[in-house]
């Protein structure tokens, strides 16, 4: 099992910037990606960035250039850059974490991000 911990949501103005952080423990030994779906209100959930063990990344088009995923592999942290946020960016968002691509064996809890127009 893989246990996984988001922090970082909050309220921001348009424009402005967060970080989300996800620390994973457990059996991580058998995690070759992570990453960061979103699910904003009436909407599907949608992946946001992901990354591998090799840190090959991955963006949904909407957060190209604004957006950035990293790493930390001593700390088994994964973190979310979001820079120039909009209105459209709000939404619940939850890491994951899988044997590698957009594959999901764990969810975390999920964090609130509300970007204010």
């Amino acid at each position: 099992q893989v246990q996984l911990v988001e922090s970082g949501g909050g309220l921001v103005q348009a424009g402005g910037s967060l970080v989300l952080a996800c620390a994973a423990s457990g059996s991580i030994f058998t995690i070759n990606a992570m990453g960061w779906y979103r699910q904003a209100p009436g909407k599907q959930r949608e992946l946001v960035a992901a990354i591998t063990n090799n840190r090959r990344t991955n963006y949904a088009d909407s957060v190209k250039g604004r957006f950035t995923i990293s790493r930390d592999s001593a700390k088994n942290t994964v973190y979310l850059q979001m820079n120039g946020l909009k209105f459209e960016d709000t939404a619940v968002y939850y890491c994951y974490a899988g044997p590698g691509g957009n594959a999901v064996d764990y969810w975390g809890k999920g964090t609130l991000v509300t970007v204010s127009a």
